[in-house]
């Protein structure tokens, strides 16, 4: 039989691919009404829907960014750990012209200025004039130029994303070991380009929320948290595709042992990033650095704060140091979406705050939390991500689940002699 057609993906695909576009469009209306009808006190409506719809954003962009991370150091670093999860890599990618034009209602809440505010209060003229630190900062924080730097960084991730996929599809049909070689040269610059564009992504839709605040860190936290998104999603599709085949012989306990040391290593990674940021503010303890903590250690966020500190790194940790989970997919998958879920509620920590406007509590904002932005940035997590998942599982379903043409396929198939 024909090898692609065994590799095809399972009909059930089809089905998780119409209830996630029902869910995702259901969940981003609802984010809407909720934004609009019942804002917090003293926060414009469109405001709160597009700092809601921020946070899917983000989210959903290092989920396909995060999988182009990891499969270029697949193709850099080799192993079976990336080849059975590959296609599930490369159909992420494929999403990121999707991700360009969901990015526009971002691009819109730059002009979009109800009731005198704004979702960056950069792009707020009469804000900038009055502030001597904005003028200063504006000729790199301003809207035509955070557009074309926005386009600059999508039109970097969709070319790398366009070529690896090309070739990957070549080597299917041909085998020809000078596309391996192609990609494997083209990995180093792709990853150097990654952390660049990453970074200043990360500055420009997050750190630039709390422009007068600023963080050597912030950008190696975000890249750090689009891994580890990205990971724990592949994890979670390829579990869930073990129930069928071709994934049911291809997807083996030495492999869920490798993703979940990966993982391991992402928590932790995280972690020390996160720290280290903590860590140098407090130190430093200085006024314009430790406002960010400020407003993320009162009014509620403090549990939320204690929530991060468990539950996205003390227990993944403590699970993951074991060799049995880490070999049951059933039970890693289990973590997998628990570092989802955790990533999002980190991202609510981070963007929430930014810009709320609370009492002043010793001379700083002390923002409390409000139920709005929970529920409203997690319904616009799920609306975007639906969306996003639609595409995904489409474009997942057009190409082999495995890369037919890799010339170690069948090793990265065979379970270790050793256990």
């Amino acid at each position: 039989m024909d090898a692609k057609a065994n590799y095809a993906a399972p009909r059930i695909v089809a089905d998780w691919r119409s209830r996630a576009l029902i869910i995702g469009g259901v969940a981003l209306l609802l984010s809407a009404l909720v934004s609009l009808l019942l804002p917090p006190e003293g926060t414009a409506g469109l405001v709160q829907f597009f700092r809601s719809y921020l946070v899917g954003f983000f989210f959903c962009t290092g989920l396909a960014v995060g999988s182009l991370a990891w499969l270029l150091l697949g193709h850099m670093t080799g192993g079976a750990w990336a080849l059975v999860i590959r296609r599930i890599l490369e159909a992420a990618t494929r999403t990121l012209p999707l991700l360009l034009v969901l990015f526009i209602p971002v691009v819109i809440a730059l002009f979009v200025h109800p009731e005198g505010q704004s979702l960056y209060e950069w792009t707020h003229h009469e804000s900038v004039e009055r502030d001597p630190a904005l003028r200063h900062k504006s000729a790199y924080l301003n809207a035509p130029f955070f557009i074309v730097r926005g386009l600059i960084y999508f039109g970097i991730w969709i070319l790398f994303a366009r070529l690896m996929n090309r070739w990957s599809l070549e080597q299917d049909g041909t085998g020809d070991p000078r596309v391996r070689r192609k990609m494997q040269d083209l990995a180093g610059p792709g990853l150097l380009l990654f952390g660049l564009t990453a970074t200043f992504a990360a500055v420009d839709w997050g750190m630039s929320l709390e422009p007068h605040w600023f963080s050597t860190m912030y950008g190696l936290i975000a890249m750090a948290g689009w891994g580890l998104s990205a990971l724990a999603f592949a994890i979670t599709v390829a579990v869930a595709l073990r129930e069928h085949e071709p994934m049911a012989h291809a997807y083996l306990p030495h492999h869920s042992h490798d993703h979940g040391k990966l993982l391991l290593a992402m928590v932790m990674l995280y972690a020390y990033f996160s720290f280290s940021q903590f860590l140098i503010i407090w130190a430093g303890n200085l006024p314009e650095e430790t406002q960010f903590y400020l407003k993320r250690l009162r009014g509620g966020w403090q549990y939320v704060a204690l929530a991060l500190i468990l539950l996205h790194f003390a227990l993944p940790f403590a699970l993951l140091l074991s060799r049995g989970l880490k070999r049951r997919g059933s039970v890693l998958v289990r973590v997998a979406l628990l570092m989802l879920l955790m990533r999002v509620v980190d991202l609510v920590f981070l963007f929430a705050p930014a810009t709320q406007h609370g009492a002043v509590v010793q001379g700083h904002q002390a923002a409390g939390i409000h139920w709005q932005d929970f529920v409203t940035m997690l319904l616009a997590v799920v609306g975007v991500g639906g969306i996003w998942v639609w595409h995904f599982l489409g474009e997942l379903r057009k190409r082999p689940l495995l890369p037919v043409g890799a010339p170690d396929l069948a090793a990265a198939l065979e379970a270790p002699a050793h256990h």
